[in-house]
């Protein structure tokens, strides 16, 4: 088949800027144009050509001002089996409009559906033009079931996952020798470490992460919190929020480390330094991929009840998960337990990172994927009016 992807008109792909939906694909293009002809739009970046050819992989890139409008028009120039658009069914009309022979899949990584986002007419039309549709999480799932009616069958969950072969567990002897490296950059030798990894917003939580840390240093006085983000995806300037943070972080001293945005390559390491991973998710997350990523690199892990989160983060079996989210003590206690209990914590990440190898790999990603393909292209087929 002749596959399209529609990334949004937020970072550029490849994920020279980051992002869980740019780095999914790149995690997955590779099983896909094994089989396919793939052609990836997303918008344009200092660092990227207009036009590319990579690894059989072609790439075509728009400015952000123009860029539906642009792909639209591109869409008219040649003809695909199947558009798969990701997480903007705001534009699926428009671009049905340009490929009306085309099946689409629209992936949902976020609750687009909000009224906040599309009014109810738009909503409709997205889910009419829409062949099948998939999602990160049930989560997501069921609020588009709840407030439009949605059959069941017509949105598949399509669960995230991470390239394995880029994660090295913590307890092997490569991942010790990376975990020692990376600790001495930032000047951390025998501390037990917290680690949050994620942009510097609210929504996630790292202020309370902070507030809880005088209450954990009590019981592991040789604790530390280490906060590894920007203020948006590749961006380290400072907002308000980020002003708080530090201000938050000053009395504890050089117990909260700072290390800004860290590129998606280094992620992997990254992850090695810690003794726990906190995801403090405040919002209804639709499902972060920093749990497959922590779970890879077999990081004990703390989560919220957030959203979809504990789809996969299942308490006291591979993880920590917390009801009470928005309280410095209900983090404070899970981080105690899990500080504490290392021999539970260790057990609970080595079955998480088990979990990953038998189904959070992107090779796995792209198998359901590809199942999704096949579908779209029979039913739109079946749509389609006869011309013989």
């Amino acid at each position: 088949m002749n596959i399209a992807y529609i990334c949004t008109e937020k970072l550029p792909s490849p994920a020279v800027r980051g992002g869980a939906i740019q780095i999914m694909i790149d995690g997955i293009a590779p099983f896909i144009v094994k089989q396919h002809s793939l052609t990836i739009f997303s918008i344009t970046d200092p660092l990227l050509p207009f036009r590319e050819v990579t690894n059989g992989i072609k790439y075509i890139r728009f400015p952000k001002e123009t860029y539906e409008q642009d792909v639209a028009c591109e869409l008219t120039k040649q003809a695909f089996d199947i558009i798969h658009v990701f997480n903007r069914p705001i534009h699926v009309g428009k671009y049905k409009e340009a490929a009306k022979q085309s099946a689409f899949v629209l992936s949902l990584h976020n609750d687009m559906f909000s009224p906040l986002k599309l009014c109810k007419e738009e909503a409709e039309r997205a889910l009419t033009e829409s062949t099948l549709i998939t999602s990160v999480s049930d989560y997501i799932k069921q609020t588009v079931i709840k407030r439009y009616g949605v059959p069941e069958e017509k949105i598949r969950v399509i669960y995230s996952g991470v390239d394995v072969e880029k994660y090295v567990p913590v307890w092997t002897k490569e991942g010790q020798q990376i975990r020692k490296r990376m600790r001495q950059t930032l000047g951390i030798t025998d501390q037990k470490v917290i680690l949050f990894i994620g942009r510097l917003s609210k929504t996630k939580g790292p202020h309370l992460l902070i507030r809880c840390m005088r209450d954990v240093l009590s019981e592991h006085r040789d604790a530390v919190l280490v906060i590894a983000g920007g203020k948006w995806f590749s961006e380290n300037g400072w907002n308000d929020y980020v002003r708080e943070l530090h201000r938050l972080a000053a009395p504890l001293g050089n117990r909260v480390i700072f290390t800004s945005y860290i590129p998606s390559e280094r992620i992997p390491h990254m992850f090695l330094i810690a003794d726990v991973f906190v995801c403090s998710s405040q919002w209804h997350e639709p499902l972060a991929r920093v749990h497959y990523e922590a779970m890879a690199a077999g990081i004990p892990i703390i989560t919220t009840n957030r959203g979809g989160n504990a789809e996969i983060i299942h308490h006291l079996q591979n993880g920590f998960v917390i009801d009470d989210y928005n309280t410095p003590v209900a983090f404070s206690e899970a981080i105690r337990y899990m500080l504490t209990n290392q021999e539970k914590a260790q057990e609970m990440a080595q079955t998480a990172r088990k979990q990953v190898e038998e189904q959070f790999q992107f090779q796995h990603v792209a198998n359901r994927l590809e199942s999704v393909y096949r579908d779209a292209f029979s039913q739109n087929r079946q749509r389609m009016p006869f011309n013989g």
